[in-house]
């Protein structure tokens, strides 16, 4: 028996590798020697204030920015010499996502779909992100949150087991936050690795199984949710007892 023995070969499979991505804008590091790996039926939150590098690290993760250093493998595939297989198990929704003002919903995932050598049915799509009633109506006239339902069904075109989602809810109302929440679980349950990326706390510990915390394009934290929790309050707390020790007030 392998070292390890039954419990080794239990262990989730790793499907997202990323080690030391970098990618500058001139003599902006825009992200800076970022790791991490996702494991199937993970939730991976990537948190940090907007303009930390969170989109940088997806895009470029995901083959849609070039990164000057630093290797991605996808399904075990490496996004630069065998990009094409491994965009085939990726899914990518971004924050924003441009469509055309006269297409439908059914003619954009038909679109999409086209793309992979294997897709899903639109009607069934259309259903799973409960957009049947909208099927053949125009974009232009989709609300926010249909808006953004279709691209996470563009995003599942593919069926992928890996699933990258950008501030998925940053424009959302409560309700929809909710709606996405639900989404986000349910692809846990399936067994995909998730990448999200929020500048929500509250949403990533909620959602997210470990988190990295970047700044200024560097990690400067990394753990699980309530370990972080745990050593912010702790930091504030060694804060406070410095500054009582000078004899000021902690407002």
């Amino acid at each position: 028996m392998p070292a390890g023995g039954a419990d080794s070969a239990a262990l989730p499979e790793v499907r997202v590798a990323v080690q030391g991505l970098t990618k500058a804008y001139g003599d902006l590091k825009a992200v800076a020697d970022v790791s991490f790996t996702i494991a199937s039926g993970e939730v991976l939150g990537l948190l940090g204030p907007n303009g930390a590098g969170k989109t940088t690290t997806i895009e470029a993760s995901a083959g849609l920015l070039g990164a000057d250093a630093g290797v991605v493998k996808i399904c075990g595939f490496d996004m630069h010499s065998q990009a094409s297989a491994a965009k085939e198990c990726l899914g990518v929704a971004l924050q924003s996502t441009g469509f055309q003002d006269g297409i439908t919903p059914v003619e954009a995932i038909r679109a999409f779909g086209a793309f992979y050598r294997r897709s899903i049915g639109a009607t069934e799509l259309l259903e799973r992100f409960d957009l049947s009633a909208k099927a053949t109506t125009r974009v232009a006239r989709l609300s926010g949150g249909e808006r953004q339902r279709l691209a996470l069904a563009l995003a599942f075109v593919n069926d992928p087991a890996v699933v990258f989602l950008d501030e998925p809810t940053a424009a959302l109302d409560p309700l929809m936050r909710h709606e996405f929440h639900a989404y986000i679980r349910r692809m846990k349950q399936e067994g995909r690795a998730v990448l999200l990326a929020t500048h929500d706390m509250e949403e990533a510990s909620e959602l997210c199984d470990r988190l990295i915390v970047l700044s200024a394009g560097q990690v400067v934290a990394a753990g699980t949710p309530r370990n972080l929790v745990t050593e912010v309050t702790a930091g504030h707390a060694r804060m406070a007892g410095r500054l009582r020790g000078h004899g000021r007030t902690c407002h």
